[in-house]
C-alpha cells in the first residue's frame, strides 16, 4: 500500500486519538453553490504510517501545554480534548505562512481604502468576536498589508503566533515576533515592544488590566497598535477594554481610549465566509461625538453612528475628515 503524507493533505483541522483506537478524521473546506461547508472525514489507511510518525512527535513534547508545533515542515495549531469515556484527542489546524490579503477577506470594498490608509497613522485598531471568528487572520492581513505599503517595524505579541510575518515584509517594512504564555507577560512584553521603537504592535489579546493599560499608553504615543478582544458586540469590546484599563488607571482610561481610537470592527463568520456586522473606521467628522461618549462611558449609544458611517460608506462618501 502506497503511503500518503498529512503536509499534502488538503485539510483545515485534523482530530488525532493519541489514546484510544479510534480512526482519525478531518475536515476541508468545500463551496457547494456559493456555501463554504466544512464535511467531516475518516482518513484514508495511506496516511497511517504517517499519523504513527506525527503522534510519536505529540508525545515527544511529554505532554506539555503545547499550542503550536512544526510538523514535516506545516505549522499546526493544536489543543487537547480528554473525552469522557477515556480517550484522548489532539485537534491540529494547519496554519499557512502568510496571511490572506486583506482584500480577500469579504470586507465591503467600499471599505477597504479606509482600512488601508489606518496604516499611515498611530492610534488603536480594535477587532472584537468570539473566538474562532478571524479575528488574529484580520489583524495579520492588515499589518502585512500596511508593512508592505508602509513600511516601518513591526512588533507583534501572540500566544501562540498564528501566521509567519517575521523578517523583511516588502521594501521597507521589518517584523519581529514573539509568543508569551503567562498572564503577567502580556503587559511586560509589550512594555518591552517599546524599545524598538516599533511603528506598529499587534497584541493577539488583550485579557489582562495590565496590558490594557499598556495598549492605551501606546496607541496615544505615536504608535499604530492593533489588538483583539473576546467580546460579543462592538459595544462589548470596548467596554471590556475600558473595565480593564480602568483597574488600573481608573477613569484615564476613557480619556486614552477617546484620544486613541482610529477604528472598532466585530466580526464574525458566516456560511459566506467575513461578516463584519459593525464597524468604525476613521470615525471621520462625527470623531467629535463619539469621542466625547467614550470620555462620558456612554458606550452603548455608539451604536446610533454605526449606521449612518455605513450609509455614508454606501454612497461612496469619504467618511476620514481628519478629527
Amino acid at each position: 500500500m502506497t503511503q500518503k503524507k498529512l503536509k499534502d493533505l488538503d485539510f483545515v483541522d485534523l482530530y488525532v486519538c493519541i489514546e484510544g483506537d479510534e480512526p482519525p478524521h478531518y475536515s476541508t473546506s468545500v463551496a457547494v453553490k456559493g456555501v463554504t461547508k466544512y464535511p467531516n472525514i475518516t482518513l484514508d489507511a495511506e496516511y497511517s504510517e504517517d499519523v504513527e510518525q506525527l503522534i510519536q512527535h505529540i508525545f515527544s513534547f511529554r505532554y506539555a501545554d503545547i499550542s503550536m508545533i512544526n510538523y514535516d515542515g506545516v505549522r499546526l495549531r493544536t489543543a487537547t480534548i480528554a473525552t469522557a469515556n477515556g480517550q484522548k484527542w489532539v485537534a491540529l489546524r494547519k496554519v499557512k505562512d502568510l496571511p490572506p490579503a486583506i482584500d480577500t477577506l469579504g470586507f465591503p470594498p467600499n471599505l477597504l481604502p479606509h482600512l488601508k490608509k489606518l496604516g499611515r497613522r498611530s492610534g488603536l485598531i480594535l477587532l472584537c468576536g468570539a473566538t474562532g471568528q478571524g479575528k488574529t487572520t484580520t489583524c495579520c492581513s492588515l499589518l502585512n498589508d500596511y508593512m508592505e505599503n508602509y513600511g516601518g517595524i513591526a512588533f507583534t505579541i501572540e500566544d501562540p503566533v498564528e501566521y509567519n510575518l517575521a523578517g523583511r515584509r516588502g521594501e521597507n517594512g521589518y517584523c519581529y515576533q514573539v509568543e508569551v504564555h503567562e498572564d503577567h507577560e502580556w503587559a511586560e512584553m509589550l512594555q518591552r515592544s517599546l524599545r524598538c521603537h516599533p511603528k506598529y504592535i499587534f497584541i493577539g489579546e488583550v485579557c489582562t488590566p495590565d496590558a490594557a493599560n499598556q495598549l492605551l499608553r501606546a496607541a496615544t504615543s505615536g504608535h499604530l497598535v492593533i489588538a483583539t478582544v473576546h467580546a460579543g458586540s462592538l459595544q462589548e469590546g470596548l467596554e471590556g477594554l475600558l473595565q480593564l484599563a480602568e483597574q488600573v488607571i481608573g477613569h484615564r482610561a476613557q480619556q486614552l481610549l477617546a484620544s486613541s481610537l482610529s477604528a472598532v470592527i466585530y466580526q464574525t463568520l458566516g456560511e459566506l465566509g467575513l461578516a463584519t456586522s459593525s464597524i468604525l473606521v476613521d470615525l471621520g467628522t462625527q470623531g467629535p461625538a463619539i469621542r466625547n461618549l467614550i470620555r462620558e462611558n456612554r458606550i452603548g449609544q455608539i451604536v446610533s453612528f454605526i449606521d449612518k458611517q455605513h450609509a455614508i460608506l454606501s454612497q461612496g462618501t469619504d467618511p476620514s475628515v481628519k478629527v
